[in-house]
């Protein structure tokens, strides 16, 4: 006997609500604010059979990430014509969105600048090593996104009202590693160039790294065996006096990544005559973020503010 209309209807509108409580989440912005995807078509080395993006219940952090997005943050009040492309940090693993992105978007945006906040492709997505010694050369995925997203916060500069001159990038843990091997593999494209965004530049003006990790060459080496006054960078770092201006924060609690990782990027910028500026503090952990503590390495975001006025990225006008 065939099934009456409006039982059939309830039953497939009952099918279709099941079907989208099983499917998980994917990270959405806050209203008012809209992501698109950096690459029109297919996406360059892209995973053959991925698995689909989720966000976890109890914070945004977001796995699974194979359709890379950026989200623009327009500046509040005064435009300073500065703009970041923010890298949450996550271990190549996961992205934490809200901590170490859309909060830093709005920080930045509170204080004139234009925010970018990209969410690259995890996991795997940046260098791997063999045996924990030996750096082997990868596809890095992520900064394929944060190259083509340099070029495109460029190409809508007039739109946006942003300086192409003046367009920075800011990242956290892994996410302060993407900052050192984008500014550090700008030269040419590390995929075959799609449209006119990828024939602008891809050289951050200016760079931020806080916490960074997977830059020190012996960081997965034994701690007891290991020579920590050997900071050599991990050899997919390759820093020349062409390597952007960069801030560096970390503390020396951090049992994540220690401070190695700051002071050999560090060391070789000062080497190849990069302006580079390092701040180490006796306390501050890990992944602090933006969140208030009473601890001094809190205060962190007006050290970067006055450094990007020394850089010449702010001008006078926009002192305190």
């Amino acid at each position: 006997m065939p099934m009456p209309k409006p039982t059939a209807l309830l039953f497939l509108l009952a099918l279709a609500c099941t079907a989208a409580q099983a499917r998980p989440p994917v990270w959405q912005p806050s209203p008012g604010h809209v992501q698109v995807p950096i690459w029109p078509g297919e996406v360059p080395d892209a995973l053959p059979h991925p698995k689909p993006e989720a966000v976890a219940a109890d914070w945004p952090k977001v796995t699974n990430v194979s359709r890379p997005t950026m989200t623009r943050y327009a500046p509040r009040g005064h435009n300073t014509g500065v703009a970041v492309v923010v890298f949450p940090g996550g271990g190549y693993q996961m992205l934490a969105m809200d901590l170490e992105g859309t909060e830093i978007c709005d920080w930045l945006t509170s204080r004139g600048i234009t925010c970018v906040l990209l969410k690259y492709r995890v996991p795997d997505s940046g260098p791997t090593w063999k045996d924990h010694h030996r750096y082997y050369p990868t596809v890095q995925t992520a900064l394929q996104d944060a190259q083509r997203t340099l070029g495109l916060v460029r190409q809508h500069a007039a739109q946006w009202r942003v300086d192409p001159h003046k367009v920075g990038v800011m990242g956290f843990s892994a996410g302060g590693h993407l900052v050192a091997a984008v500014s550090t593999h700008f030269e040419r494209r590390t995929y075959p160039p799609v449209d006119a965004a990828d024939r602008l530049s891809a050289r951050p003006d200016f760079a931020i790294a806080l916490y960074p990790g997977h830059l020190w060459a012996h960081e997965d080496e034994d701690r007891a065996t290991r020579d920590e006054t050997d900071l050599k960078l991990r050899q997919d770092i390759h820093v020349t006096p062409d390597t952007p201006p960069t801030f560096l924060l970390q503390a020396e609690d951090d049992h994540v990544d220690g401070v190695e990782q700051s002071l050999a990027y560090y060391v070789a910028l000062q080497k190849a005559g990069v302006p580079a500026e390092l701040h180490l503090y006796a306390q501050g952990g890990h992944a602090f973020g933006l969140r208030p503590g009473k601890l001094p390495i809190s205060h962190w975001p007006a050290l970067v503010e006055q450094w990007l006025h020394t850089i010449g990225m702010l001008g006078p006008a926009e002192r305190n």
